[in-house]
């Protein structure tokens, strides 16, 4: 049971991430500046399921993998806290950040810049969750094919 809620909680983090990500770049791209702001607005509302997906997704990880010593399981320890890290000093900073721009219109170089730099925090942490996710699936895979 704790793999499935793991598993749900970090897939359901990914997604979330992956939805702001791209509909962030949408909105700066098609979109008006009451769309940028609307969207930055959501997001922010969005971090009040993705922040316990992440904390309960890592939570039940180091459960799980307190014991592990396998390379999948190795490799997921030395990323997550890199991701909480980035999450937590680069992407919820910016999100706060950008948020009280665009709700002011202000969309100057300073924006552009943080705007830039969370788009390049948000692919880092997608990465590194999908390699988690990957190396959790052939986990389970492993555990399932030895019972």
């Amino acid at each position: 049971m704790k793999q499935k809620i793991h598993a749900a909680a970090g897939v359901t983090a990914f997604l979330i991430i992956l939805t702001f990500w791209t509909l962030t770049v949408l909105s700066e791209a098609l979109g008006t500046p009451e769309t940028i702001a609307l969207v930055k607005s959501r997001i922010l509302m969005g971090m009040f399921v993705l922040i316990p997906a992440m904390a309960i997704a890592g939570g039940f990880g180091m459960a799980i993998g307190r014991r592990r010593k396998d390379a999948p399981a190795v490799a997921k320890k030395k990323r997550m806290p890199l991701i909480a890290a980035n999450g937590l000093m680069v992407l919820l900073p910016a999100a706060f950040f950008l948020e009280a721009r665009a709700s002011d219109g202000n969309f100057d170089g300073v924006f552009v810049i943080v705007q830039g730099i969370e788009l390049l925090a948000g692919v880092l942490n997608l990465t590194m969750m999908g390699l988690n996710i990957r190396d959790g699936s052939r986990m389970a895979a492993r555990r399932k094919s030895q019972a």
